[in-house]
């Protein structure tokens, strides 16, 4: 089977069982429902309930989703075994998400835990997440602060994602002031326009690098990585020289 029948992104891993994708910034990891959008993350029409791509060279289940606008890895599988496998492994806390983002100003600590109630709200076909006043706790991930920029009060974290939750990091960073740099939804309008001027930033600077999972069929644990994409790698090199 030819994996361009399955998609037109860049390939991280693939074995009969699996197929993990390098999703570009811009790319649907499937299509919304009643959007005009070509481009998402795999070929051919989308089983919304089924979760489920019909691609030309045979059907690929989605396993999660990454926003839009997030740039990394997406895992996908070939076969319905491995897809409720990896299904319930993401359910019992066995997958291991990294991320990598640019945020205003320096957390502190400068890593902890991160534990919010999150709320979505629905509005015509968006969803939006914020951060409840009160309610019990069901978005948490790990942070750790990796490089600092004072020049530009801007720091790079690395994120550790313990639930998924939509928009999660973009939310759960904004609401304790640190919005990550080139987010238009929770972001904040000049500290975007300023990246924009000083490091040609025109994209959330928000990517997942590592995917840790048991593999669905052997077992064994599979790590699997995505280099930081070329303009972002370029505005940390402007962002350590400003």
């Amino acid at each position: 089977m030819s994996s361009s029948l399955l998609t037109k992104c860049p390939i991280l891993f693939e074995d009969p069982d699996l197929i993990i994708i390098d999703k570009p910034e811009g790319v649907l990891s499937h299509p919304n429902p009643g959007a005009k959008i070509s481009f998402c993350s795999f070929e051919g029409s989308y089983d919304l309930e089924d979760r489920r791509f019909q691609t030309p060279g045979g059907p690929v289940w989605l396993i999660h989703r990454l926003d839009q606008d997030t740039s990394g890895i997406l895992l996908a599988v070939k076969n319905k075994k491995s897809a409720e496998a990896c299904r319930k492994s993401f359910e019992e806390r066995k997958v291991k998400k990294h991320y990598v983002a640019l945020v205003s100003r320096r957390p502190m600590p400068a890593q902890g835990l991160w534990r919010d109630a999150l709320v979505e709200k629905r509005s015509g076909g968006s969803i939006r997440s914020m951060v409840a006043r009160s309610g019990r706790p069901n978005a948490f991930l790990n942070y750790k602060t990796q490089e600092s920029f004072p020049k530009l009060n801007l720091s790079l974290l690395e994120i550790e994602l313990l639930t998924g939750k939509t928009h999660q990091i973009r939310v759960q960073s904004a609401f304790r002031g640190h919005p990550v740099a080139g987010d238009r939804l929770y972001g904040n309008f000049s500290f975007n326009k300023e990246l924009r001027q000083a490091l040609g930033l025109r994209r959330l600077f928000l990517h997942a690098w590592r995917l840790v999972l048991p593999h669905p069929a052997l077992g064994k644990s599979l790590t699997v990585e995505s280099p930081l994409p070329e303009d972002l790698e370029q505005c940390l090199f402007l962002a350590g020289n400003a």
